[in-house]
């Protein structure tokens, strides 16, 4: 693509940031079953991120922030209708179905953060581990209660099901970013990595 005909959309820091989530992300994904202290330190960088993006989102560059891509249900609706339809308008940042998916990518993923820090709580780790959430408390005969196993059971089935849930809309993510790659006859994974776009 010739940098004279294309503009800068996506400042290096959203670039770093995106790129890093997926990596730590998918990281955090597949070390799940298999060890316990990367999955922790995966999840820790993907908090980490998360509160970053938060922030860029308010002072960040111009399509960074939250404000650039704020769309309204009937907005959204309508942009799918019409990207179905092959006939959909082409924006330089977020479009309104993009800008609905960072904003469900970043609410799954911080529930999917909290349910697993909860769930290393309940093992006496991390940040929590003092301030767990005690959901379900299995009574003994002495009268004490038990603050690990159910509390954690529900805490497994909880992370595990907003780790899915992401996972299921990182795939749509994915699949919605080709489709308007081909609709809009350009590479939005090659402008995620360079910044820029073709110009208006």
């Amino acid at each position: 693509m010739n940098t004279e005909n294309t503009v800068r959309v996506w400042d290096v820091s959203v670039r770093i940031f995106h790129w890093s989530l997926v990596i730590s992300f998918a990281v955090a994904y597949v070390t799940g079953e298999e060890s316990d202290l990367i999955h922790a330190y995966a999840g820790y960088v993907v908090l980490a991120l998360l509160c970053y993006r938060i922030v860029w989102g308010i002072v960040g560059s111009r399509y960074a922030r939250f404000s650039s891509f704020l769309f309204g249900p009937a907005t959204i609706i309508s942009y799918i209708k019409n990207l179905l339809g092959g006939k959909a308008k082409r924006y330089l940042g977020h479009n309104p179905a993009g800008s609905a998916m960072v904003f469900v990518l970043l609410i799954s993923l911080s529930i999917t953060v909290w349910t697993g820090l909860e769930l290393y709580a309940t093992e006496g780790k991390g940040p929590l581990a003092d301030n767990a959430i005690i959901v379900i408390g299995t009574a003994h005969a002495d009268g004490h209660e038990n603050r690990g196993n159910g509390g954690e059971e529900f805490w497994e089935e909880f992370h595990e099901v907003a780790s899915n849930f992401t996972l299921v809309m990182v795939f749509i993510h994915i699949l919605g970013v080709l489709f308007s790659s081909k609709l809009h006859k350009e590479n939005l994974v090659k402008a995620m990595i360079t910044g820029r776009k073709r110009a208006p």
